[in-house]
């Protein structure tokens, strides 16, 4: 080999693979479009940027390029991953680098994460992980690690964890949640059913991750337990209604739909963008088969407006998921 790089294949027009995908990708729809926040909620994003500027603090919400960060920040929710920046999985629809054997955990991020909710001034903080399935627990000492620091810390900010399937293990999960400060245990199940081998890594299942759900709900049913769905990734109409049934048959109290959007052109490519009146089909449906609180819009993510999702629950009425942020 002279280590060269070799072109890459070419079709009859000149185009890779990888050019004539990005060449075919669907543009976004007129309607969507996000909000910038105005008054009192202006002024908390301005607060909670400014906080992070000044400390130099990293949050999904800036690295995931969030079309909702204005929309959460304004009002005092903000989301961060831990153990580290790439997974050992190999989704199909995600942005997050994978690796078969990622660097050790690190020892003092759940100090640093605790310093970095107190000095951003949130009263709601999601913190998500990636997967790491070479750990013999899946990770689960060390997010619960994390997450009692953040309470010892600040014990007044509601905690919301975004875990993984922890590979299907149940005691790692009874390891993760017991005896845990936690408002909101999610994990989310991606897709419909049909799409797991076309979506989602093939250690990951949607039978696996409801398990994960219902056992969570039964080992602390005093803790809600939340997951998302995304459209556009091949599904049907008739098949999200039966995800959504199959979730609430599991307990899940808290849903999430919002629309897949590629992070390039070697992702799984979009397969339709559904009309903003799908979406409220779908929420008010969900809200008929008994979930305590929905989100659901085009530009709706698993942590959109997580702590008002909290109060939605806890508390009855319905959040606007779709159009002006102003109307909450």
């Amino acid at each position: 080999m002279s280590g060269k790089r070799l072109p890459m294949a070419r079709d009859s027009v000149g185009l890779s693979a990888i050019e004539r995908r990005e060449q075919n990708r669907k543009r976004l729809p007129s309607w969507f479009r996000t909000n910038l926040p105005t008054g009192n909620a202006q002024i908390a994003f301005n607060e909670v940027r400014n906080n992070v500027l000044e400390h130099k603090l990293n949050t999904v919400c800036q690295e995931a390029r969030c079309p909702n960060i204005h929309d959460c920040w304004g009002k005092g929710t903000a989301t961060f991953m831990v153990a580290g920046e790439q997974c050992t999985r190999a989704c199909r629809f995600c942005a997050v680098g994978t690796v078969k054997d990622p660097p050790p955990l690190d020892s003092n991020e759940p100090a640093n994460l605790a310093e970095a909710v107190d000095l951003m001034g949130v009263n709601y903080a999601v913190i998500t992980c990636v997967n790491r399935d070479e750990l013999p627990d899946a990770g689960a000492s060390h997010y619960r690690a994390c997450l009692e620091a953040v309470h010892e810390r600040n014990p007044e900010v509601g905690l919301e964890f975004l875990c993984s399937d922890l590979n299907g293990d149940k005691d790692s999960l009874a390891l993760l949640l017991d005896g845990l400060e936690l408002l909101v245990f999610a994990h989310n199940v991606e897709c419909v059913p049909r799409l797991d081998s076309t979506v989602r890594d093939h250690r990951a299942s949607f039978s696996q991750s409801i398990e994960i759900l219902r056992e969570a709900k039964r080992l602390r049913p005093d803790i809600l337990t939340k997951s998302s769905i995304m459209v556009g990734v091949g599904e049907t109409d008739d098949e999200i209604s039966e995800a959504m049934q199959m979730l609430r048959d599991a307990d899940v109290d808290l849903l999430t739909i919002g629309q897949y959007l590629a992070p390039s052109a070697r992702h799984l490519p979009i397969d339709r963008f559904p009309e903003p009146e799908v979406f409220s089909k779908w929420d008010q449906e969900a809200r008929m088969m008994g979930f305590k609180a929905v989100a659901c819009g085009p530009l709706v993510r698993s942590s959109y407006r997580g702590g008002l999702l909290y109060e939605e629950a806890m508390k009855g009425g319905e959040i606007v998921t779709y159009g002006d942020s102003e109307t909450l």
